[in-house]
């Protein structure tokens, strides 16, 4: 049983704005290697079509918070060193789209993380037919490697007003000192090159079977995330009306 696992938007994912109605952008898959700004866009997403962020991390924290069947598992996996397992995260999952909040469709951020998720997911939404009856699209944000390693290596934060500067593309006025605060700036531990090159190995090897399998379907499509952000917002969304018009 996971009826007491029911979660609501205000626990499981991010806020949502009022609506844009004229578009029905149903369930959709951001990828995009760390840097890249998904989650800038995922919250774009959401504001323009007010549709929820759907989180793994955030739903296994709200579960576990609550106290929840799935929660409760979880917490023993978790505690006992073992990872969460795609069995666990499935039901975690399934379990939040039949909220109410998602009748217009949702952005999934970090599931499904492989393979046997995407067919589960799959499967499932074709089975059940919840809203918006509508099958997962993928979009991969695309940038290139080595601005991603710029963009991650040279960001520097200040430890005293929070601020964020990068020292190639936003750098401080005075080397190394925030300009509001004149506090030294840090470089946070997972910024650093070496800890960039193991999350770009994970993230590859993780999403290169979920990329084959929608792109195999004709439901996957790419778009250009080395640009301002409203015009990868706006890539993004003519995308979705190209796979969503040609029935995907």
């Amino acid at each position: 049983m996971l009826g007491n696992a029911t979660l609501n938007s205000d626990t499981a994912s991010h806020s949502t704005a009022p609506a844009d109605a004229s578009f029905l952008p149903g369930p959709v898959l951001l990828l995009g290697a760390p840097g890249v700004g998904k989650g800038t866009q995922a919250q774009l997403l959401v504001s323009r079509y007010g549709i929820p962020q759907i989180s793994t991390g955030d739903l296994l924290r709200a579960n576990i918070a609550r106290g929840t069947e799935i929660g409760l598992k979880a917490k023993e996996i978790i505690s006992s060193g073992r990872l969460v397992d795609d069995a666990l995260v499935n039901a975690m999952v399934l379990t939040r789209l039949q909220e109410p909040d998602t009748a217009r469709g949702y952005i999934l951020d970090g599931y499904p993380r492989t393979l046997d998720q995407a067919m589960f997911l799959d499967r499932t939404l074709a089975e059940l037919s919840l809203p918006p009856a509508l099958p997962v699209v993928a979009v991969n944000i695309i940038v290139a490697y080595e601005e991603l390693l710029r963009r991650i290596t040279g960001r520097r934060i200040c430890p005293s007003c929070k601020s964020i500067y990068n020292i190639y593309t936003n750098a401080p006025r005075l080397d190394a000192l925030c300009d509001l605060e004149s506090a030294a700036l840090i470089q946070r531990p997972d910024d650093t090159e070496e800890v960039f090159r193991e999350r770009m190995k994970t993230f590859e090897q993780q999403t290169a079977p979920v990329i084959h399998h929608y792109r195999g379907l004709g439901r996957f499509e790419e778009v250009n995330g080395d640009q301002p952000v409203e015009a990868v917002l706006a890539a993004i969304e003519s995308t979705l009306l190209k796979l969503r018009a040609a029935g995907r």
